[in-house]
């Protein structure tokens, strides 16, 4: 089987540190979502204006397609609903592993409110957290809360793969 991991989760959640540390381990590459993105996603995200799902779709295949031509491959995409994770595999061609990364409004806040340089805004939070559909149980998603250090997180993960 041809690994395709996504780490999903909410904006400041951690993918891109998770993906990365969960790539090295793996000996893998890492892509992140967010350069993946349209520009006019990133110009509406930059101005504070949440995404809506047709600005979504192209995003969420084009994430699709890198897990269908660059696998094996760790991506990071929020992946919030069910039907955008849908829309991954489907363009995926083949089996994806979410991993989603779980935690609480308060801790994902204050680390947004720490980052610099990205276009994703603290005031996009609300709905983040308001699209978020964690990953049901037919989906066999492995699911990590974010509250522990980056090593723990990356070994939890190493675990349920192996």
């Amino acid at each position: 089987m041809t690994l395709r991991l996504v780490i999903m989760g909410v904006s400041g959640c951690g993918k891109s540190s998770v993906g990365v540390g969960l790539a090295t381990e793996l000996g893998l590459i890492y892509r992140d979502g967010d350069d993946l993105h349209p520009l006019e996603n990133v110009a509406k995200m930059r101005a504070g204006v949440a995404l809506n799902d047709a600005d979504r779709w192209p995003w969420l295949d084009r994430v699709g397609w890198i897990l269908k031509t660059q696998a094996p491959v760790v991506v990071g995409c929020s992946a919030l609903k069910r039907a955008y994770r849908d829309r991954i595999r489907a363009a995926a061609g083949g089996s994806v592993c979410f991993v989603h990364l779980a935690g609480s409004k308060d801790v994902i806040a204050g680390r947004m409110a720490q980052r610099q340089g990205h276009y994703m805004p603290l005031s996009l939070l609300d709905s983040q957290f308001a699209a978020l559909e964690p990953p049901g149980a037919e989906e066999k998603a492995i699911s990590v809360s974010i509250d522990q250090p980056l090593n723990v997180i990356v070994a939890a993960i190493m675990r349920h793969l192996t």
